[in-house]
């Protein structure tokens, strides 16, 4: 499907839903690879098999084929476009934005300056805090602007969010974000074969927590009238 940002043009989305969906989860991809990654494919099909729908899309820059990211507000228009698309799609599920890596850092940044019409949560797959190897909290100045619940799955060895300040950041958010951290996964989600478990039982688990996370996230907005 063809998804229509204004003043810049179309991007392709991907929506993926089971018979009744409990919540809606617009889910953006990272800044290397767009949303057929593995990756991501195996994020929706694990959350349509736990009764929740997504919608994935391009940025501009990967619809084109290009390796540069957009620019803030040309992510920013893309993020707000695909969650109309998502509403329209949804039938009243509850709806959540976020992403993988860069993808869930930029609904972050637009939920900040602006908040996404229907959206009750952000789901951050790998939040990227700072670069490998420059520790800092720059990147999530922002989050300080957002009222609605934030979820961050994340490895505690990841090499772009130093735990300690990971859990600095998540707890200076209040009771507006949760951490579910997974013990030895990197940015990706992998984990040593020393570990004894295997990145599917990983992913598994995550998206348990997520979906958990989400029904309990569209129950309060329910009961709040949001």
């Amino acid at each position: 499907m063809k998804i229509e940002v204004p003043d810049i043009g179309e991007v392709s989305g991907l929506w993926q839903s089971p018979a009744e969906a409990s919540a809606c989860l617009v889910l953006a991809h990272g800044a290397g690879a767009g949303m057929t990654h593995r990756s991501l494919a195996a994020i929706a099909d694990g959350l349509e098999g736990l009764g929740v729908a997504t919608l994935r899309y391009q940025f501009p820059y990967m619809e084109k084929g290009g390796k540069r990211t957009d620019s803030p507000p040309v992510a920013h228009a893309t993020v707000r476009a695909a969650v109309a698309e998502a509403r329209r799609r949804s039938e009243g599920a509850p709806l959540f934005a976020g992403g993988r890596s860069f993808g869930g850092r930029m609904a972050s940044q637009t939920q900040a300056l602006e908040p996404i019409p229907g959206v009750v949560g952000l789901v951050f797959f790998a939040f990227p805090l700072h670069p490998a190897g420059k520790p800092s909290v720059t990147r999530a100045e922002h989050l300080a602007a957002i009222t609605i619940p934030m979820l961050f799955l994340q490895g505690s060895n990841d090499a772009l969010a130093e735990l300690e300040l990971l859990r600095q950041t998540v707890d200076g958010l209040g009771g507006r974000a949760n951490l579910d951290l997974i013990p030895d996964a990197d940015h990706a989600f992998h984990v040593p074969a020393r570990t004894g478990r295997k990145d599917p039982d990983v992913l598994a688990a995550l998206l348990a927590a997520a979906a958990r996370w989400m029904a309990t996230v569209s129950a309060s907005s329910l009961s709040d009238g949001r």
